[in-house]
């Protein structure tokens, strides 16, 4: 008689791993939470968000490609629930919005309960240092699509903001300055060009330039901004742009208006050492550098030139990159300094 565990379906280790799951949701619960583990759907009560006078959903969905080809070949999967959680709330944070809940979705080609239990850990950790409730989620056993040791893993965001809030300090102006925030490394980008640049052969090689392996500077968690957006905006900042897929050009460009431009000088911070050994590596030039990765800044903040004193004391790591001026041409982010 066929069962399921003959062709790669593990019921009882659902059930177990089920189990280990209930204390770890448990850490980023919230009090908007109505429904436990093991429920049909997340239910969170909008009430518990706080007082909004006319509240706006935010919502964002994304996944962190294929960084999670290196953490299952080096069997360091405990850090890819914090990029996921990260990523997502980045991307609505930008936006004005606080996280109220997240959902995220694991795929394997076997649920082992020690790794699954390791993802999700990282997940609800990062929901709880966000002020984000980890409402459910779900985790599929798929031998038939997933390769032996592979597996994918994407993240789903709703967070809040009072629609009165929303451009409350005005549009980008010419003149205004751009801040720089650093990033802890490629984040969940551009890993396909870099798995290129730097094959497997290389992830156990000790970098003093780096102070660790290249497997481990791959696999660098993905920072989360939330706090410095917070305090940004606090100080005026006019908008927000998180570096991730298409680089400076395409991120810095989606909010700007159509009359003004973004000039970035690429001279005013150092970049990570893990971009320099991708690019020589793997014979990179700059500009695609600049197009694919964050380049060593993860956050990208427009702030009145008047007000930057008080943003840099606000958010102490913010950098001044570049300035806000009028547009001469179709070109949104002119990027200086670049040598090939």
């Amino acid at each position: 008689m066929a069962t399921y565990a003959e062709i790669g379906i593990h019921l009882d280790d659902a059930r177990r791993t089920t189990e280990r799951l209930e204390e770890l949701v448990a850490r980023a619960r919230g009090v908007g939470v109505l429904a436990d583990v093991g429920a049909f759907g997340g239910m969170f009560r909008l009430g518990a968000a706080g007082a909004y006078a006319d509240p706006v959903l935010v919502a964002s969905t994304d996944g962190i490609g294929t960084k999670v080809k290196i953490a299952a070949a080096l069997g360091r999967d405990a850090t890819l629930g914090i990029d996921i959680v990260n990523h997502c709330v980045n991307d609505i944070a930008v936006q004005g919005a606080r996280p109220l809940f997240f959902l995220d979705y694991l795929a394997l080609h076997r649920a082992d309960p020690e790794v699954v239990t390791a993802i999700v850990a990282g997940v609800a950790d990062a929901c709880a240092a966000a002020g984000c409730a980890l409402l459910g989620g779900e985790t599929a056993e798929m031998p038939d699509v997933y390769p032996l040791g592979e597996l994918d893993l994407a993240g789903f965001v709703v967070g809040v903001v009072d629609s009165t809030a929303i451009g409350a300090n005005g549009a980008p102006a010419a003149g205004d300055i751009l801040l720089g925030l650093l990033s802890t490394g490629l984040h969940t980008n551009g890993y396909s060009l870099a798995r290129r640049a730097l094959p497997p052969a290389t992830w156990g090689d000790f970098d003093p330039e780096l102070n660790m392996t290249v497997g481990e500077a791959l696999l660098a968690p993905h920072r989360s901004y939330l706090a410095e957006i917070q305090k940004l905006t606090g100080v005026g900042a006019r908008g927000f742009a998180h570096i991730t897929g298409g680089g400076f050009p395409e991120n810095v460009a989606r909010v700007l208006p159509s009359h003004l431009m973004a000039e970035i000088d690429t001279t005013t911070w150092e970049t990570t050492a893990i971009f320099r050994r991708v690019a020589s590596e793997g014979s990179v030039l700059s500009n695609e550098m600049y197009r694919v990765f964050n380049m060593g800044i993860g956050l990208v903040g427009i702030v009145p030139s008047q007000r930057v004193g008080e943003a840099i004391a606000a958010v102490p790591d913010a950098i001044v990159i570049g300035e806000i001026v009028p547009r001469r041409d179709d070109t949104a982010v002119r990027l200086l300094g670049l040598g090939e």
